[in-house]
């Protein structure tokens, strides 16, 4: 039997992933860039990174993480690095290759990868989850590790349900602004911009 307090995880979590972050930067470039498939192929890429720091954290990854210092800078090296890249590949886009194409095209499956592996390599949504999923299971539950399982899926659902809308959403207008290329392109490069800052602050973040 799962025995959680789901209003209140409802609740934070929604709060949560609502808050703009490096997933939901990443969702609504690629949907302004490649329209509405391409929005929502990043959020369930995002989605399914989630599933697997679920995993991890049942398994205990994330004291692992907390533990081990060389670990916890590796993978967080990696994340940034990641992040770092594709802002800089947004941050050279040029509006006369926005007027002709749209910019380079990427396939559903490579935007759904792009997604999970950029939300899987960050160790501090590792570490967020076996602090912030035990804190609704309720106390005295049979089964505990059962518990946490269930609500990193949930968590994973409903990032799903909030960036999916905000990627289809973002697309729908793609067309629009690919017919204004400056603009476009200054999209592009704020978010790169934020991209870069992101992974420049985490690979600067102390361990929590």
């Amino acid at each position: 039997m799962i025995e959680v307090s789901w209003v209140l995880f409802i609740v934070a979590s929604l709060a949560l992933i609502m808050t703009p972050g490096q997933d939901m930067v990443l969702v609504m470039s690629r949907s302004v860039a490649q329209g509405p498939a391409a929005g929502v192929a990043t959020a369930a890429g995002v989605s399914v990174g989630l599933i697997g720091h679920t995993l991890l954290a049942t398994l205990g990854l994330g004291a692992v993480l907390r533990a081990s210092e060389l670990l916890f800078f590796g993978l967080k090296l990696v994340g940034a690095v990641y992040l770092v890249y594709i802002g800089i590949q947004l941050l050279r886009t040029r509006p006369a290759e926005l007027a002709m194409s749209g910019g380079a095209p990427k396939s559903l499956r490579r935007l759904f990868a792009d997604g999970a592996f950029s939300n899987i390599s960050n160790p501090k949504i590792a570490v967020f989850y076996l602090a912030f999923l035990p804190q609704f299971v309720r106390g005295g539950a049979e089964h505990p590790t059962l518990s946490i399982f269930v609500l990193g899926l949930s968590f994973a659902a409903l990032t799903f349900l909030v960036k999916a809308p905000v990627g289809y959403g973002a697309g729908r207008l793609s067309g629009w602004l690919r017919t204004r290329s400056n603009v476009l392109a200054w999209l592009y490069r704020t978010s790169g911009a934020v991209l870069v800052a992101l992974g420049v602050k985490l690979a600067l973040e102390r361990r929590v």
